[in-house]
């Protein structure tokens, strides 16, 4: 089976977590799901044990690129990933604003779209880099498939659970939408390694904030082992991909 084959049954896969995340009822508990949690950590582990450390090993190429030292790419890169927890941030702080104002459905309705667009835009880069990111081989490629699948399990609930009827409604149609555009941009769209890495940053910074979100406010009960666990296992499989276990 083919590149093209594997990644897109993966694109599919995504779409399903997207569609049928509400279907499953084993997450609805208080305390937290430790699933959530275990989820939780592995996305965590993702981002500090691969993201980062590759774009760690890309600064002389996007200094040269950049046409910048390496200090400076190394600022510029991870600056992104500092504006896309910031921006995600951003996002959430006016979605929950939405639900104490005044006008508090209109204003929740609106802000509640936004998020949605912005989810997408994640959404429509984590499919592109099904065919076009940093990951080699097998092994990388199925690393990134469960991080990003765990993350979406996670996400999805939390958006969820703000606004149920708008997310069943339209919410996940969009950001399905948004994961099959981005691997079937994959395929006609060849971007440079330097403007992919940069992505690549501002998505760590997102993913970031989307799990931490989820699982510090004290209301969800989340469950410390099992993110621990998570994070753990996750990081031992990076370990066995990079030393060819």
């Amino acid at each position: 089976m083919g590149i093209t084959a594997i990644t897109g049954a993966m694109a599919l896969a995504f779409a399903a977590i997207h569609i049928f995340v509400g279907r499953l009822h084993f997450l609805s508990v208080t305390p937290r799901s430790r699933w959530l949690s275990f989820a939780g950590g592995v996305a965590v582990g993702y981002i500090f044990l691969h993201v980062l450390p590759e774009l760690a090993a890309h600064q002389r190429e996007f200094a040269e690129e950049m046409g910048v030292d390496r200090i400076t790419a190394e600022s510029v890169v991870y600056s992104l990933a500092l504006a896309g927890l910031a921006t995600f941030y951003g996002l959430e702080r006016l979605v929950q604003r939405g639900g104490e104002a005044g006008d508090a459905k209109r204003m929740q309705r609106h802000v509640l779209y936004l998020h949605t667009v912005s989810y997408g835009a994640l959404n429509l880069l984590i499919g592109y880099l099904l065919l076009q990111g940093e990951e080699e081989g097998a092994w990388g490629l199925a690393l990134y498939f469960t991080a990003m699948s765990l993350h979406f399990v996670t996400a999805d609930f939390g958006m969820r659970e703000d606004n149920r009827a708008a997310y069943d409604r339209i919410g996940r149609w969009i950001i399905t939408a948004c994961v099959i555009a981005g691997w079937l941009l994959g395929l006609v769209l060849d971007l440079s390694k330097t403007l992919i890495g940069c992505l690549f940053a501002f998505l760590a910074g997102g993913i970031v904030l989307n799990v931490l979100k989820e699982e510090l406010p004290e209301e969800r009960q989340s469950a410390f082992l099992p993110f621990l666990f998570g994070t753990l296992l996750y990081a031992a499989l990076v370990i066995a991909e990079r030393h060819g276990v």
